[in-house]
């Protein structure tokens, strides 16, 4: 079976994806993303507005706030102010 741990990939933003997933918990065609942003207050009230939310607004215990979402495709979104780790 395949599993990567961590990747990221920077494109302007940051753009994570991983953190122990393995990808048989995906369904198929589906993907888990996790995008760095420095409002997610104001991304969590969008979200709750379009009844996409699967994962509360939280803080947590590295110093992130983050939230997660579903979008129509059946793809997992997570956002929050998780910038990794400093080089």
């Amino acid at each position: 079976m395949f599993r990567f741990d961590h990747a990221r990939r920077r494109l302007g933003r940051v753009v994570m994806a991983g953190g122990g997933m393995r990808l048989a918990d995906l369904a198929a065609e589906t993907f888990h993303a996790y995008v760095v942003c420095d409002e997610p207050d104001e991304l969590f009230a969008r979200a709750v507005k379009n009844g996409a939310v699967v994962a509360e607004l939280n803080d947590k215990d590295y110093g992130s706030r983050d939230f997660a979402v579903l979008d129509p495709e059946g793809n997992h979104w997570s956002f929050g102010t998780y910038r990794g780790h400093p080089r």
